[in-house]
């Protein structure tokens, strides 16, 4: 996302949006996560593509736990098709970590999944990111409507 600043000489300055920390207030639900000895790179701090697999392991941990996702007999999957992550402090082994899950965005065939991470206790988010998943056919690949069920369920995260 960027923001036009400055436009001159046929040529656009953009530059992006600031993006803030978040808070536990933030978010709806949350979920411990520990750190492992191999998550650590040679700078002694957990290595971005980790985080990648909190927010997935957060998000799909929560629709399994509610019922209505079934990663090997479900008719349906999410696809993810979007994601971001930014970064304000490090984490590291042996931390354990606290994702904060939201949803921002309820579509007819997909889904905008905010994911927070905390080191444990702390207030402010470590980083925060989000993923969009779009729901398809196991089979087909083509997206389907979300189900009633998978909308009850993310009603509270919204």
């Amino acid at each position: 996302m960027a923001r036009m600043l400055a436009k001159s000489g046929g040529m656009t300055d953009q530059r992006p949006l600031r993006v803030q920390a978040h808070t536990r207030s933030d978010y709806r639900v949350f979920r411990v996560i520990g750190t492992r000895w191999m998550d650590n790179d040679v700078y002694g701090h957990v290595n971005n593509v980790v985080y990648y697999s909190w927010f997935d392991t957060a998000v799909n941990a929560y629709l399994i736990e509610q019922g209505v996702l079934d990663i090997h007999h479900g008719s349906t999957i999410g696809l993810v098709v979007e994601t971001a992550c930014h970064y304000f402090a490090g984490l590291a082994f042996p931390q354990s970590v606290e994702a904060g899950i939201r949803v921002a965005y309820v579509g007819s065939s997909s889904v905008r999944y905010e994911v927070g991470l905390f080191a444990q206790g702390a207030d402010v988010t470590a980083a925060r990111g989000h993923f969009v998943h779009v729901y398809v056919d196991r089979l087909s690949r083509r997206p389907v409507p979300l189900s009633p069920f998978l909308k009850t369920v993310l009603e509270p995260l919204l």
